[in-house]
């Protein structure tokens, strides 16, 4: 996930979200600079950026084995989301959830009125947008002011629930991220997308130690 353009897999997160921000995500709320443009041709992600939307991802799946474990009647896994820390981005993470919601069936995004099984951040960062974990087993995904003027704020806010970044991608596959350029306002996955989403989450629940 590029974190100095469009990152985010806002790849998503789960049983006790959250309760304070994260000290890797306190100390971006001071001024970063622009946003910076990349060649998406020359730029597959680093290792660190794998590491972390690979890190989120399993920590959104171990709280939803934790969650079908407790309910194995459940079909759809319901990944709850807080957005308090986000307040300028409410509108454009309720539509992000909505598209996935009639995209996919095997899981299921809602907000949450508390602590959600991941959180939202806001504020201003060099790295830009992106996900990752506390270092307990909890999710949060941070969305950059300067890279959302930049870029579509519901693209980035729709790049959720683990899958890899592919920069080299066309605007119609939503995980291209940044690299079909800030012209690019698609928000919506393409079939292939959707088909792995719901393979992760109808596989991986119960693959996740």
């Amino acid at each position: 996930m590029k974190r100095s353009v469009l990152s985010t897999a806002l790849g998503l997160a789960l049983a006790a979200g959250l309760a304070v921000l994260p000290a890797t995500v306190a100390s971006a709320a001071t001024p970063g600079p622009a946003v910076q443009g990349y060649t998406p041709s020359t730029y597959a992600g680093s290792a660190a950026e794998a590491a972390d939307n690979q890190a989120f991802f399993h920590a959104v799946m171990a709280s939803a084995k934790a969650k079908q474990a407790a309910n194995p009647w459940l079909q759809t896994v319901t990944v709850t989301y807080d957005t308090a820390s986000a307040p300028s981005f409410t509108s454009q993470i309720s539509q992000a959830a909505q598209i996935w919601n009639s995209s996919v069936s095997n899981v299921r995004l809602q907000a949450s009125s508390g602590t959600g099984d991941f959180s939202y951040y806001e504020g201003n960062d060099s790295r830009g947008s992106y996900a990752s974990t506390d270092g307990h087993g909890h999710g949060y995904v941070f969305l950059d002011y300067q890279q959302n003027q930049q870029y579509s704020s519901l693209r980035v806010t729709a790049h959720v629930l683990g899958l890899p970044d592919n920069y080299s991608g066309p605007c119609s596959e939503l995980m291209s991220g940044g690299g079909p350029g800030p012209s690019c306002t698609n928000p919506y996955p393409d079939s292939n997308e959707r088909g792995q989403v719901d393979s992760l989450w109808s596989n991986g629940v119960e693959s996740v130690n």
